[in-house]
């Protein structure tokens, strides 16, 4: 009966341990808000993928394929360089190599303000190259979107002025005899110049689909068809007959092989899109958004069949127009003329 006991207790211990070893994870675990960001426990050791949204002097942001954003702070220690291939080391870079689009695998540790001190950064060489690519068109979009807000404080400054001349416009109406049906036509007509204005200010950073294409490739491959070409050369067409387009590529593929295999077949066949559309159409870089493998998410129809699999191993294409410069541009018609 004793020795019946002394097993119950030692059971109970046993159970005791494991339930506390268990936890222990857990409460080291880091904690993502629910707006898609990461706060990472000081001292915790953490090793995320994922691809460059934001660069900083001293931090760029990371965003896995959960969408979870993650800060990452760089110090004089931390090791930068390209994944190894057989039988050799990658070559180091540059923190300034760390750009907007590019893919890494960044491990490290948690610090006192929730950020990964990142003791190594790896990346991919060609990965490196693309997000080069997407840098330098990124650049002159930046430079263009800061002149045209320049140019819609000048704007706004001249509807103030202009509005002020509307309220003596109506003093003089009302003053003058005869003149006043006139005048209150003439300050009409300036108010809704105003507003025409303001809505096409307002509208300069909003873009509409005019036109949505898919290509679609055979398992495995990025390689375009006939078929994909004469889509593309159809949107090509409609692209360089709009005014302040752009051209949005996303690649996708269907559930067979791995992940990240996938991420990397829908990002090929993004390119090759992209490499078409610009070396046979002479599409200018500048008019195409970022390109993005999504792999094998936000699948069109079922993997589970052969015509599923074939539809979601595709690129969509859309043309997006900017409404501020498709608009009509706002007059004044003066009443009587």
């Amino acid at each position: 009966m004793v020795f019946t006991k002394l097993k119950l207790f030692s059971l109970l211990t046993l159970i005791t341990c494991l339930l506390v070893f268990s936890a222990s994870p857990a409460s080291a675990q880091d904690s993502t808000s629910t707006n898609g960001s990461r706060t990472v426990a000081s001292g915790q050791k953490m090793k995320i993928k994922g691809v460059v949204t934001r660069r900083d002097a001293d931090t760029f942001t990371v965003r896995d394929l959960n969408g979870v954003d993650t800060v990452v702070r760089l110090d004089d220690r931390t090791s930068v360089k390209t994944n190894g291939g057989f039988l050799r080391s990658g070559s180091n870079f540059a923190q300034t190599n760390i750009l907007r689009g590019l893919n890494v695998e960044v491990e490290g540790r948690g610090n006192g303000s929730g950020e990964l001190a990142a003791e190594k950064v790896r990346f991919k060489e060609s990965d490196l190259r693309v997000a080069r690519a997407v840098e330098s068109r990124a650049a002159p979009l930046e430079e263009r979107a800061s002149s045209t807000e320049t140019k819609l404080s000048q704007v706004e400054a001249n509807a103030q002025r202009l509005s002020g001349q509307l309220d003596e416009l109506a003093a003089v109406s009302n003053a003058a005899r005869g003149g006043a049906k006139a005048a209150q036509d003439t300050a009409d007509a300036a108010v809704a110049g105003v507003n025409a204005t303001n809505a096409r200010i307002s509208a300069l950073d909003d873009y509409e689909p005019q036109s949505v294409a898919a290509v679609n490739f055979r398992s495995g491959s990025a390689v375009l068809s006939p078929d994909s070409k004469t889509t593309l050369d159809d949107i090509a067409t409609k692209a360089l007959n709009a005014k302040g387009y752009v051209l949005e590529v996303s690649g996708f593929a269907d559930t067979n092989g791995s992940v990240e295999r996938n991420r990397l077949l829908s990002q090929r066949r993004a390119d090759a899109v992209i490499r078409y559309l610009v070396e046979n159409h002479s599409i200018p870089l500048r008019r195409i958004i970022t390109p993005y493998g999504y792999g094998e998410t936000h699948p069109v129809a079922e993997n589970t069949s052969r015509e599923g699999r074939a539809q979601n191993r595709r690129v969509e294409i859309k043309l997006l127009v900017n409404k501020g410069l498709t608009g009509p541009a706002p007059s004044m018609n003066r009443s009587g003329s």
